[in-house]
């Protein structure tokens, strides 16, 4: 293992622990010396890590800190890069944007060894049919889930019939080819699955529903037996 990847798995393993983590137990995990340990410590601190704690105490990392030249490990790099060009695909405009912004920031703050790897990067996201779904229609839906308000929405079955009804919006499904909107449905008293490019219409409305997204989610889990 190389230097530059044992302090990278020494900070995940601080990052993982809110409470001091004893250095032998530090050590054991990385499978090193606690004399290496003590001058990884060091080297972290130097380079401005906040970590807190002595020998016989134990390390903490102190929250909200990050460490630009040792972010990411190149199999990291490889899934940003393939998650940040899946959105950028299939993704509202909004979303396409902020993938393609995330990607530059993550490119500005790598050194010089693992840009290359983000810019050389292989992996690649196949062509995909332009969604039915208006673009304007699915960044509102993604801004009233983030509000929590209730959606008026005129919606098309697959047996052709119209329904005008009113849903409490908590999440979005993406696939190869649809978008599905998850929500309670006032109407059918029940969760439901709606398909984007079936909603011909959808208004805002300013009413907050009761209940919120994160206690919808979980209950609608619970409902499909998802853990």
């Amino acid at each position: 293992m190389s230097r530059t990847q044992r302090l990278l798995d020494l900070m995940q393993l601080l990052r993982c622990h809110r409470y001091p983590v004893a250095g032998h137990a530090l050590a054991q995990a990385l499978g090193i010396s606690m004399r290496t340990l003590y001058r990884d410590i060091a080297t972290l601190q130097q380079q401005g890590a906040d970590i807190a704690g002595e020998a016989g105490v134990g390390y903490v990392l102190r929250p909200g800190f990050t460490l630009p030249p040792l972010m990411f490990s190149q199999q990291e790099i490889e899934a940003l890069v393939l998650g940040m060009r899946w959105v950028s695909r299939r993704g509202d405009s909004q979303l396409a944007g902020a993938a393609d912004n995330a990607l530059a920031k993550i490119a500005g703050v790598l050194p010089a060894a693992l840009r290359e790897e983000l810019d050389a990067n292989t992996l690649l996201i196949g062509p995909v049919q332009a969604p039915a779904a208006r673009d304007e229609m699915r960044v509102m839906i993604r801004d009233v889930i983030r509000q929590e308000r209730k959606l008026a929405v005129r919606y098309r079955a697959l047996a052709g019939e119209d329904s005008e009804r009113t849903l409490w919006p908590f999440a979005l499904g993406y696939f190869e080819q649809v978008q599905v909107l998850i929500a309670w449905c006032e109407l059918r008293q029940a969760f439901r699955h709606f398909r984007l490019d079936r909603i011909s219409q959808a208004t805002p409305l300013a009413q907050r529903y009761p209940r919120g997204r994160r206690r919808l989610l979980k209950e609608w889990r619970e409902s499909e037996g998802i853990h």
